[in-house]
């Protein structure tokens, strides 16, 4: 029989794909066959000629397992879903069949299975389909994913609980992430402590990160919808800083941080030339991730020449530098596939941090409850 795990987390932004691709690795360590669904998909996109969730795309192209995205991403929430659904064009009823029979069929061709839920409990109420009934629809024990820190964690922990417990899916473990590491046995003690009455065991997964935590150059790339110029072996470079060239050339220069990403208006032609004839010097290079060059203001042609010559990497966008600034500093890192740095270092990292043989323990124990409910639906 399969064993499977349901990952919950207590709101967005807590590291829950990570700790499913975390998951997905570790168990491939001990069984032949290890599968993935996302079962509520509200963030899409087409993937080998289906629209699928990104997260069951990215699975699948980290595992090498396209040919079951259809069933990976069983149900998607694209944008205009909910009005079809209150409008009658869609039913709970329909996309429970979805679920299920995704859910069934990729019991049958694994051994140990990975549902992902999306945001909070909540999630998908809207259709009936809360991540609390999602669990229970599938019979998987729940692994509850949250941020670091004590108070906010016990909050939002004990806020989500009641929509497990409505639907029958009590969560088995609670697993803390983005600890602060000087902090991280203090936050452990306090939040076991916290949850003993509750019987909720409590474990951690990774520690804050800058390099989980922050986006690489091609993300960047994406997230403005602009090419990345110059040197394309860049792009997976991640950048652990923004700073805004504002101020003189000699200042910029001087506030240079580990790996900065410089955002400089086009005029200003002599910053452009002097971080591009700075890159060409290796301890300036550790230094200058790239360029982001807004405004309507060309560059001039022999600017633009050293700029290309240089191999900086670079992108040119006409927005204006205020917008570019607030999107870049606004935006929370997700983890793409292009971004091969960041998932060699989550598996490596996973097989130290993750107590896999606990998860495991509590799959199996989902396989005893799931034939008990199973006998008492047929008996009644």
């Amino acid at each position: 029989m399969c064993r499977k795990i349901f990952i919950a987390a207590t709101g967005q932004n807590t590291g829950k794909t990570t700790i499913s691709l975390s998951l997905v690795h570790l168990a491939r360590q001990r069984y032949k066959r290890v599968g993935f669904i996302k079962a509520i998909g509200p963030k899409c996109q087409e993937f080998n000629g289906c629209i699928v969730d990104k997260d069951a795309a990215l699975m699948a192209r980290v595992f090498d397992m396209e040919e079951d995205i259809r069933l990976m991403s069983p149900v998607v929430l694209g944008r205009g879903s909910t009005k079809r659904f209150l409008d009658g064009q869609l039913t709970t009823a329909e996309l429970e069949g979805r679920l299920l029979a995704a859910c069934r069929e990729m019991e049958r061709k694994y051994d140990f299975l990975v549902i992902e839920g999306a945001g909070h409990g909540g999630v998908g109420s809207v259709v009936g389909l809360s991540n609390g009934r999602v669990a229970s629809l599938c019979n998987a024990p729940v692994l509850m994913v949250s941020g670091g820190g004590i108070g906010n964690v016990i909050d939002s922990v004990l806020l989500n609980l009641p929509l497990y417990r409505a639907e029958a899916s009590p969560v088995r473990l609670l697993m803390v992430n983005k600890l602060l590491p000087e902090k991280r046995e203090i936050s452990l003690g306090y939040l076991t402590k916290a949850f003993a009455p509750l019987h909720l065991p409590v474990t951690a997964a990774f520690d804050y990160s800058p390099i989980l935590a922050n986006p690489t150059l091609n993300h960047i790339a994406r997230l403005l919808d602009h090419p990345l110029c110059g040197d394309g072996a860049a792009r997976s470079r991640i950048v652990h800083h923004v700073q805004l060239g504002a101020a003189s050339s000699q200042k910029v220069i001087d506030l240079l941080a580990q790996s900065t990403l410089l955002i400089t208006t086009s005029s200003r032609d002599e910053l452009i030339v002097t971080l591009s004839s700075l890159y060409h010097i290796p301890a300036y290079r550790e230094k200058i991730a790239g360029l982001v060059i807004p405004g309507q203001a060309p560059v001039s042609a022999i600017t633009q020449r050293i700029l290309d010559a240089s191999g900086i990497p670079y992108i040119r966008i006409f927005q204006s530098t205020a917008d570019v600034f607030s999107t870049i500093t606004g935006h929370i890192s997700k983890i793409s596939v292009e971004d091969e740095e960041k998932i060699e270092l989550i598996c490596s990292s996973a097989e130290k941090v993750i107590d896999f043989d606990g998860i495991d323990r509590i799959a199996e124990e989902g396989l005893g409850a799931n034939e008990g409910a199973r006998r008492l639906r047929s008996l009644s």
